[in-house]
């Protein structure tokens, strides 16, 4: 039976293996489902236990609350790959090791932060189907899935295609073709974001030098990593950190 979380009057959480316990939920609920294994959640517009059951983590949401606070959840059932980032939340939510109370405390914090981060991706609209791969199996699709959380989690190192196909399990021609049919941009397209992203974050929350930041951030000079932050972000590394400074 899954450990029930009080989350609030509005949400309840459901943490653990076996069945969803039956109990008062939200008048009107709507329910997430999110399992670390494969790494994927689903969303349901009118739950029942059943539906929950074999996620590792489930909220039950009142669908009032989902209105006044994130302007309304999806109409239709969905279901998604866990990006990396929620899968982080996730598996802190599951794995927690705390005594009771403190791991009571860190799990409603942690159910809140998931579901605020659940909503900003839906509406950013840059999850990708976890049904809608096309001619990849279901396997190949997990396989792409773990290729960019690698990505996500490793864009600072000396990433190439060949390193990745090997990591996840498929060949060149494969990842090419799913990561880019998944995710509507190249492994490369990818990489460079991320590694821009972290290079980015590094600007404002540090005063090391802007050619170190390009070293940490997969750049080998400082002509190369200028060019390509200037593409992204249409100024300067040095000039970015001195408007948001000033700003």
């Amino acid at each position: 039976m899954k450990a029930r979380i009080e989350v609030s009057p509005e949400m309840v959480a459901f943490v653990g293996d076996g069945p969803v316990p039956a109990a008062d939920w939200p008048a009107d609920a709507v329910g997430f489902g999110y399992r670390v294994a494969p790494a994927t959640f689903f969303f349901h517009p009118c739950p029942t236990a059943a539906d929950l059951g074999d996620a590792d983590i489930a909220f039950v949401v009142a669908a009032e609350a989902c209105d006044r606070v994130f302007d309304g959840a999806p109409a239709l059932p969905g279901l998604w790959h866990l990006p990396s980032d929620m899968r982080v939340i996730a598996l802190a939510i599951q794995q927690c090791r705390l005594p009771s109370n403190a791991a009571t405390t860190l799990r409603v914090a942690k159910c809140i932060e998931l579901l605020c981060v659940t909503f900003e991706k839906l509406g950013e609209a840059t999850l990708v189907a976890a049904d809608g791969a096309g001619a990849l199996s279901a396997a190949e699709a997990q396989r792409i899935a773990d290729a960019r959380r690698l990505i996500d989690e490793r864009w600072n190192e000396k990433l190439t295609l060949d390193t990745i196909s090997r990591a996840c399990g498929l060949n060149r021609a494969k990842l090419t073709r799913g990561f880019r049919s998944m995710f509507a941009m190249s492994v490369a397209d990818a990489i460079t974001d991320r590694r821009l992203g972290g290079a980015r974050d590094l600007l404002l929350a540090t005063d090391l030098p802007v050619s170190s930041i390009g070293y940490r951030c997969g750049y080998l000079n400082n002509a190369s990593f200028t060019r390509a932050f200037s593409r992204r972000f249409g100024q300067a590394p040095t000039q970015f950190r001195n408007r948001q400074l000033a700003a």
